[in-house]
């Protein structure tokens, strides 16, 4: 059945259906869902936070969720094909948790190192963002289910994100932050598209009439649905003319029973809200809920393996930047010895924060997948070297908890395990029997066994009343401040607050007892409960824990540190103030390579970080948030099973202070993106300065010959030969220059790019086609597309700032 055939089905159900249940229709049921329709044979559309795995409608490990790694990571491998694997997996997952709509691809870009979300984006550059999205989406969608390619548009900081202004001029706007939207509708015809909290321009972007109806629907011909960003709608008939069709989470939202009355009120033409039921209905019809219309997808893709890709899709993201004297992949029969160091190697940062976490059935450790890779005659010494942060973590190992919930008198209304120390529960998380109306109190109670003796740190994270106990003894009675923030999940990311500490003895159980009262104000986003206990371990001291770690090094043939951000560092709901490695990780890594020439770093951080001991070190790779087999994907690649097949998605600044774009905080509610169509790449070249490590750098474990380049028509073709001593993997880049400095552009651009591999010695070829679009500008007088003629360089690369071979191109009008 074709489009036009569903929408003779939609047409029909339309037509049955009375204002009040079209308005209810548009409107949340709860978090995660919209209502069902029996009489039309409608089942309800389920929606699930994404985008690197599918958590479903509750937060909670008790149905666990393959965890991909994070955007840049995938940004990283330069693989549209990987991309539509991971999308078929994402709809694998989906349809197992009773999902229809997965809430991604993240596609805006990486305009500032700073913003907080960079890692959950792809890269800087709208047209590798652009490729990279389309086949994610179409992946999800070769599975039957939808996406809602987000945050439309602008949405490159967290800094204010629900009531900041974004001016971008014209020009910008089409050329950098729609281009990857724009590319995404073309290449993948995508059924949903999610609208951002920000304003752009004036309007917020849940009711921006030009750019989603005139521009997204209008020019670009998109008929799916617009699906606001959870509690971004605001006004009733503000969205509803602005064109967004859903308004979620529910039940309080501007839809429902307010747009029926607009509509009766005479503020809102009927039709209007008939639109956007065609469109809910339409995507139900092309997933299979809306009777009488068959699915998009009649029968779903042959089953992935999840471990077996994530494990794939982290070390073909992982980008080698450093490798002096050939240190990777080490020679595991000539090793005896090596040093594993820091927090991370034991517990490893696999994910960003905020609305991109999942819970994964397993994590593999770079302690783990190391001690599993490696042969019995080579002893792996592990060492924490450094703590991260002095935060406190979200209470796990040696808790056991549950929730008792109690109703305003006081009487026990329902009980619940609880996996972890957190408590986030919204709609139908909560424990059988209970409503947030009816909830008034929960408290998580339980036993602690501390693996050390000593003082132990206790606290909570969250806001509202809270009432700490640790065996017998009272931490804390009260209300924390609540932050300054107009952001509507910003209780979901609170700092945790230490409270005290407790000298236990290890192996000794202890009674905890955290008594939290659920804040309910008038003006309530959404109905959730969410807070969690808080706790930190014993610690040693500072230096005692550096000392051992470079002992361990200096005995080592090798020594291999991990570093990494922290939760606090790189999340969403805020941006970061620094690009420095937390705590006293980078003293650590000099002071380790100081001791033992052979020093690997793995760099396990979504975004960039300075690196201030890059070249006192051996080797640096880049492993970002690589997912839950990042400790297997590891060891694949140091011991050259695998070979490091990312390249950078975005630039490496070697400080703060070189990046040329970093104010990401609004001033007086608007943040000016007054540096144009200059972010990345694209900015460093006009700055001179060299950063620490350019767009799309990375190295193999071979080298590469370019020999031949030649230009047919729109038609580039480049041979090249695998020079060194294994198979590998290149991702070869087209840049083109512009001979003609007349119009301001950069000074090269990415064209196109793909991926080529070849055994040692031999030869192969990439092809590909330049499109109109790469010799093209946006005229903001004439308001449209305008091709600048001219000679045009076009460059073979293995980054931006290393072509291999070029040739010339002429580009005429007409």
């Amino acid at each position: 059945m074709t489009d036009a055939e569903r929408m003779r089905v939609v047409e029909a159900a339309l037509a049955r259906l009375d204002l009040d249940t079209k308005a209810r229709l548009l409107a949340g049921y709860d978090e995660w869902a919209l209502p069902d329709l029996p009489g039309i044979g409608l089942r309800s559309l389920v929606f699930s936070d994404g985008p690197i795995g599918v958590r479903g409608v509750r937060w909670t490990p008790e149905d666990p969720s393959i965890a991909l790694p994070s955007g840049t990571a995938l940004g990283a491998s330069w693989d549209p094909e990987l991309a539509r694997r991971v999308g078929r997996l994402l709809a694998q997952e989906a349809r197992r948790k009773g999902v229809h709509v997965v809430l991604g691809p993240t596609i805006n870009l990486h305009r500032s190192p700073l913003g907080g979300r960079h890692f959950e984006a792809l890269s800087e550059d709208p047209y590798l963002t652009g490729v990279l999205a389309a086949a994610y989406v179409a992946g999800v969608q070769d599975g039957g289910v939808a996406t809602t390619a987000k945050h439309f548009v602008a949405n490159e900081a967290e800094t204010a994100r629900y009531s900041v202004n974004n001016i971008v001029g014209r020009r910008a706007l089409r050329e950098l932050y729609l281009a990857p939207f724009e590319m995404v509708v073309a290449q993948a015809h995508p059924w949903g598209i999610m609208s951002a909290y920000n304003a752009v321009n004036g309007p917020t972007m849940t009711e921006h009439h030009h750019l989603q109806n005139e521009v997204l629907r209008g020019e670009w011909g998109f008929d799916g649905c617009v699906v606001s960003d959870w509690m971004a709608a605001r006004d009733t008939v503000g969205a509803i003319t602005g064109g967004m069709d859903v308004a979620m989470p529910g039940p309080q939202t501007v839809y429902g029973e307010p747009l029926a009355r607009a509509v009766r009120a005479g503020r809102v033409v009927e039709s209007l809200v008939d639109d956007a039921v065609r469109r809910v209905l339409l995507l139900a019809a092309r997933v299979g809920l809306l009777e009488g219309a068959p699915p998009a997808v009649p029968a779903p893709p042959a089953p992935i393996d999840g471990r077996a890709l994530a494990r794939e899709a982290a070390h073909r993201g992982f980008v080698l930047l450093r490798n002096e004297n050939a240190a990777l992949p080490l020679d595991a029969p000539a090793l005896r010895t090596i040093a594993l160091i820091g927090s991370a190697a034991r517990d490893a940062r696999v994910m960003g924060g905020g609305a991109a976490q999942v819970f994964p059935e397993r994590v593999v450790s770079p302690l783990d997948g190391l001690r599993e890779a490696l042969p019995d005659n080579v002893r792996l010494t592990y060492c924490p070297g450094t703590r991260l942060t002095d935060e406190l973590d979200v209470a796990a190992e040696g808790f056991t908890l549950r929730a008792i919930v109690r109703d305003a008198e006081g009487h026990v209304i329902g009980e619940s395990a609880l996996p972890t120390a957190e408590v986030q529960w919204s709609g139908t998380d909560m424990p059988e029997g209970v409503s947030y109306e009816t909830l008034h109190s929960v408290e998580t109670v339980g036993t602690f066994t501390p693996r050390k003796s000593g003082p132990h740190t206790f606290g909570f994270k969250g806001l509202g009343h809270q009432r700490l106990v640790v065996d017998g003894h009272a931490l804390y009675d009260g209300e924390p401040d609540a932050p300054e923030t107009d952001d509507p999940l910003g209780a979901y990311f609170t700092s945790p607050i230490p409270c005290g500490t407790v000298d236990l003895t290890a192996g000794k159980p202890v009674e905890v007892s955290l008594f939290h009262i659920a804040p309910k104000p008038d003006e309530a986003h959404n109905q959730a409960v969410v807070y969690s206990l808080a706790y930190r371990e014993p610690e040693r001291d500072a230096e005692e824990l550096i000392e051992e770690a470079v002992t361990a090094a200096a005995a080592s043939d090798v020594a291999v540190v991990v570093v990494a951000t922290t939760e606090s560092v790189e999340s969403e709901g805020v941006d970061r103030t620094s690009l420095e490695l937390p705590g006293r990780q980078d003293e650590l890594v000099s002071r380790v390579a100081a001791a033992n020439p052979r020093t690997i770093v793995v760099v396990n951080t979504g975004a960039p970080v300075e690196l201030p001991w890059r070249e006192e070190v051996a080797g640096v790779l880049l492993s970002w948030f690589p997912g839950q087999e990042a400790g297997a994907a590891l060891a694949d690649v140091l011991l050259g099973i695998e070979e490091p097949g990312g390249r950078l998605p975005t630039t490496w600044p070697v400080r703060l202070e070189d990046a040329p774009v970093t104010q990401v905080v609004p001033e007086n509610g608007t943040l000016h993106y007054s540096e144009g169509v200059f972010i990345g790449y694209r900015a460093w070249q006009r700055t001179g300065i060299a950063p620490a490590y350019p767009f799309g750098h990375g190295l193999g474990y071979t080298d590469w010959s370019y020999e031949r380049l030649d230009v047919k028509d729109r038609t580039v073709t480049v041979r090249l030969r695998n020079t060194g001593p294994r198979p590998g993997r290149e991702v070869v880049q087209f840049y083109v220059t512009a001979a003609d400095r007349r119009v301001e552009r950069p000074v090269r651009w990415l064209a196109g790019f793909a991926t080529v591999e070849a055994p040692a010695g031999e030869s192969v070829e990439a092809t590909i086609e330049l499109f109109d679009r790469t010799f093209q500008i946006w005229d903001e007088a004439a308001g449209q597309w305008t091709t600048v003629p001219g000679v045009y360089a076009v460059e073979a690369s293995r980054s931006i700032t290393s072509p291999q071979i070029s040739t010339t191109l002429t580009i005429k009008t007409g």
